[in-house]
């Protein structure tokens, strides 16, 4: 071997380790991202019905950013028939209403694939 090929070599094991890492630490940077998420989303879903009307509020705010889920649609359903303020609960079947819509959606999306 030449020495130009074996600076070739230890130039390509060097790429090679750096976009290893580079991929290491994504990973490890996507885990800690969703370990934060989950920590918010269970934050927010005991805030929906917290004593505090402002964390309810925000809550409904986080949920209504949200993607529909059967448990985001089963939980605004028990928040409604829990919360006492007229607003709260007018805001939560907007965020209802548009969440079951999109939730049909995709249910007539699938069967049309299906069928």
């Amino acid at each position: 071997m030449t020495e130009v090929e074996i600076q070739q070599e230890g130039a390509l094991g060097r790429r090679m380790k750096i976009a290893g890492l580079t991929v290491l630490a994504a990973a490890a940077a996507g885990a800690v991202l969703a370990v934060i998420m989950r920590d918010q989303m269970t934050r927010h879903r005991r805030d929906l019905f917290s004593p505090n009307v402002l964390q309810r509020l925000a809550a409904l705010g986080y949920l209504g950013r949200g993607s529909a889920s059967v448990d985001n649609i089963t939980l605004l359903k028990d928040f409604i028939a829990w919360e006492p303020r007229r607003l709260l609960r007018r805001r939560a079947r907007g965020i209802l209403s548009r969440m079951e819509e999109e939730a049909r959606a995709r249910a007539a999306t699938v069967e049309e694939k299906a069928g």
